[in-house]
Order: C-alpha cells, then sequence, then structure tokens
C-alpha cells in the first residue's frame, strides 16, 4: 500500500512537472509574438511596394524607392514596414486600399512612385522629374550619336536596319510613327505576363541576345542598365519636346481625403530635395530641372 502511494506521488510530480513546461513554453511563444508585433501605440510607415522591379524597389531594399522609403521612415521616426504586390492593373486596389481582414487596418499609407496627377490616388509635390531614353550597346556605329534625337542622323540604310524595342502605350511609339520607323520595331506588352518580370529584364535580355540594337525605356530603367553594363552600354535621355511628352514628374501616392498626412509628405519633400537627388544619382536617374522645357 505505501508502495502505491509513493507510485501516485512520483506520477503526479511528473504531471505537475509537464504542466509547468508546458505552461513555460506557452508563456515564451507569447513573448515572442508580443515581441514580433508592433507595440501598442509604435509608428510605422507602411510602404506600398513591388517586390521585384529595379531599379524602383524590390523586397531586399535594393531600390532607390526602398532608399526614399528608408530616409522617410527615419525621419519621421517610424519603423518601415512594406506591403508587397506587383506594380500592374490591380496594385493600388491590393495594396493602399485594401484592409487587412483581422484589423481592418490599411495595408499601407504611401505608394513612393507615382506620376504627378495620378487619377488613383491623391498625389504629393513631385521629387523627381525624369524622361524617357534609348539604352544601347556602345557600337562603332553609334558612337557619334549625342542626343536621342541624333539617332535620325544615321545613314538611310543603316537606320532602316535598326530593331528598336518599345514598350505599347509609351511616348517611343509616337516617336517611331512621326518619324516612319514603326516598321523597324519590336513591340513589348506595357505588362508582362509574368508578375516576376520587370521592363529592366526583358530589355536587358534581348539587348544581350542581339534581338533588338536599342529601347525606348524609362530614364531610371535606362540609366539603370547602362549602371550594370558600363562602360559597354550607353542611356540617351530625349529632350522635351511640344509634340510627345517624354519627360514625367514623380510624387508620392497617398489616398484621397488624407490631407494631413499629405501635408506632413510635402513638407518632408520640400525639405529633403538634395537628399533624394543624391539618392537618385546613385542610380544614374536622368533628371530634368522642374522648370526645363
Amino acid at each position: 500500500m505505501a508502495r502505491s502511494n509513493q507510485d501516485d506521488c512520483h506520477r503526479w510530480k511528473r504531471r505537475s512537472s509537464l504542466r509547468l513546461a508546458g505552461s513555460l513554453l506557452a508563456a515564451l511563444a507569447c513573448f515572442a509574438a508580443v515581441a514580433q508585433a508592433p507595440a501598442p501605440g509604435e509608428a510605422v510607415l507602411r510602404v506600398c511596394a513591388d517586390p521585384g522591379n529595379l531599379p524602383l524597389s524590390n523586397d531586399k531594399g535594393e531600390g532607390y524607392e526602398n532608399k526614399i522609403a528608408a530616409a522617410l521612415a527615419r525621419d519621421l521616426k517610424r519603423r518601415l514596414e512594406f506591403t508587397w504586390f506587383p506594380q500592374r492593373m490591380g496594385f493600388v486596389r491590393n495594396t493602399l486600399r485594401s484592409k487587412d481582414e483581422q484589423t481592418q487596418q490599411f495595408k499601407c499609407d504611401v505608394i513612393i512612385g507615382v506620376p504627378k496627377g495620378f487619377e488613383l490616388t491623391a498625389t504629393t509635390q513631385p521629387y523627381m522629374r525624369s524622361t524617357y531614353a534609348l539604352v544601347f550597346s556602345s557600337r562603332d556605329e553609334f558612337a557619334q550619336l549625342e542626343s536621342a534625337e541624333d539617332l535620325l542622323k544615321l545613314p538611310t540604310p543603316r537606320l532602316h536596319a535598326l530593331r528598336i524595342g518599345v514598350f505599347g502605350k509609351s511616348p517611343g511609339t509616337d516617336w517611331l510613327l512621326r518619324n516612319e520607323l514603326m516598321q523597324h520595331s519590336v513591340f513589348y506588352a506595357p505588362q508582362s505576363g509574368d508578375p516576376a518580370e520587370n521592363p529592366a529584364q526583358v530589355i536587358e535580355r534581348d539587348l544581350l541576345a542581339g534581338k533588338i540594337d536599342m529601347a525606348f525605356v524609362w530614364g531610371p530603367i535606362a540609366g539603370f542598365l547602362v549602371s550594370q553594363h558600363t562602360p559597354a552600354w550607353r542611356a540617351l535621355p530625349f529632350n522635351p519636346d511640344p509634340a510627345i511628352k517624354f519627360d514625367y514628374e514623380i510624387s508620392m501616392g497617398v489616398r484621397f481625403g488624407e490631407k494631413e498626412w499629405k501635408d506632413t509628405l510635402d513638407q518632408w519633400i520640400r525639405t529633403h530635395q538634395d537628399e533624394v537627388r543624391s539618392i537618385l544619382a546613385g542610380y544614374h536617374v536622368p533628371l530634368l530641372d522642374r522648370d526645363e522645357s
């Protein structure tokens, strides 16, 4: 009988130890979850961004929009968070205008780069003005080109032998039409069917493969491609044109009606122009003055 009581005592101690261990593990798990979650009232800058669209942004923080967002978070004393979604049709709907199902909080509060006057968001004052450009490999036949417009000075047989890459619905199509060069173009859809593929990758691949001789691309993409292939590649920005709009001002995008938040971003942009330009220069973005025409 004494032996039985002793066994019962040991079993009770083991169960108590297991319960205690389980409680400790649960407490540790809870602590870890709390440590990873934002503290109540913690200030967070939530940015809507594309996870694979260099030189603008990627999920490794390597794009110029990543760097601008980091500088903004630093100065606003907020922890930086990104909501990732491919920047194509549905981007605004699935990021800036979308709410988390559990918290009912908007997933993010600012898009770092949208055209000034973008119809889907309210826009801040612009922080960048850039232009479309021609990008090509530095072949001898292109050595005398000093501006994008100089392309038309090539001998007619050589000009008409070129294969020129251009994205649909871009200013490049208007320029080719005006100069009767559409038959020499290689067209790309404005958006690839693969959300993991971006315009820089498409043009880089086909230029390297010799499928095209040059391409019309947005200036930041041209600068990025040249930086990846210096000195083998060159880029020539288009000057402002009264008939074809090559240049665009880029702002930050926020939700309509959030005036105080927009004013905060406007103030930051106004007082950090030099820092923003320095970031963009690091990516070889061709910049135009605001009043250049």
